[in-house]
C-alpha cells in the first residue's frame, strides 16, 4: 500500500475548514501528495495541470455541483472519484454511482471511514495482479495493462469501473463470477442497490468488446446468477 499513498490526490470542497482536515488527516495517513480545491473552476484546473489519481468530489459547490464537474473532469481523465454529500437521498446516491463514480460518502463521516474507502478505491484501480494481461476476442484485443479495448483499429479506454469488472470476469474467465462478486470488486463492501449499475457497466463492456453487442458472445448474462467471460483461447 505504501506506493498508493504517492498517488495524487484532488479534495474538492467549498468548505475550507473541512477542505484542510481531510488533507490534514490524508498527510497524517503517509498521503503526501494531496491538491486541494473549493470549486469547480478550481478543480478543473487542477486536474488538466496534473496528474490525478483520485478524485474527492462534494456534491455541493458555489460554481457548479459535483455531478456536472465529474462529467467535465471525464473528458480528459480516467482518475476514479468519490462523492462526498451532505444529501443522503437514495437519488443522489445512485445518481452518482450511475454516473460511473466509485463510492459515495455522506456527511459527517468517521474520519478513519474516508481513509479506508480512499485506500480501497486506490488499491481497487491501481494495484495490478499476475492475471492482468492481453487477451482476444473475436479479434478485438483487450488490453488490461493499460485499460483499453481495441476493435477495428479503434482504441476505446476502459473507465476505471469498466476495467475492475473486466479485470475480475477475466480472472475468473470461463467461470460465473456472480452479481455480488462483481458488485463487491467494483464497488467495496458498500455495494447495496448497485446492480442495476453494474448492468449499465456491463452494457458499455460490450459495445468495446462484442462485434455485436446486441448478441454477445463472450460477456454471456447467466440468468439469476451473474456473468461469464468465454475466451477465444479456451
Amino acid at each position: 500500500m505504501d506506493e498508493m499513498k504517492n498517488k495524487r490526490i484532488l479534495i474538492v470542497d467549498d468548505e475550507y475548514e473541512l477542505l484542510n482536515m481531510i488533507k490534514e488527516m490524508l498527510l497524517n495517513e503517509g498521503f503526501f501528495n494531496i491538491l486541494g480545491a473549493l470549486n469547480c473552476k478550481e478543480a478543473l484546473k487542477a486536474a488538466q495541470n496534473q496528474n490525478i489519481a483520485l478524485c474527492v468530489l462534494d456534491v455541493n459547490l458555489p460554481d457548479g455541483d459535483g455531478f456536472s464537474l465529474y462529467e467535465r473532469l471525464r473528458e480528459f481523465t480516467k482518475a476514479p472519484v468519490i462523492f462526498l454529500s451532505a444529501r443522503s437521498e437514495a437519488d443522489d446516491r445512485l445518481r452518482g454511482l450511475g454516473l460511473g463514480a466509485d463510492d459515495y460518502i455522506v456527511k459527517p463521516f468517521l474520519a478513519r471511514e474516508l481513509i479506508l474507502r480512499i485506500e480501497a478505491v486506490l488499491r481497487r484501480t491501481y494495484m495490478k495482479a499476475e492475471t492482468i494481461s492481453v487477451f482476444t476476442l473475436s479479434g478485438v484485443k483487450a488490453d488490461l495493462e493499460n485499460a483499453q479495448v481495441i476493435k477495428d483499429g479503434k482504441v476505446s479506454p476502459l473507465t476505471p469501473k469498466e476495467f475492475i469488472i473486466l479485470k475480475k470476469l477475466y480472472e475468473n474467465r470461463n467461470r460465473i463470477v456472480t452479481f455480488d462478486s462483481l458488485c463487491m470488486a467494483a464497488w467495496g463492501e458498500g455495494y447495496y442497490g448497485c446492480e442495476n449499475t453494474l448492468m449499465v457497466h456491463i452494457r458499455r463492456i460490450r459495445e468495446k468488446i462484442e462485434l455485436d453487442p446486441s448478441k454477445p458472445k463472450h460477456l454471456l448474462t447467466v440468468k439469476g446468477l451473474g456473468y461469464r467471460l468465454v475466451t477465444d483461447d479456451e
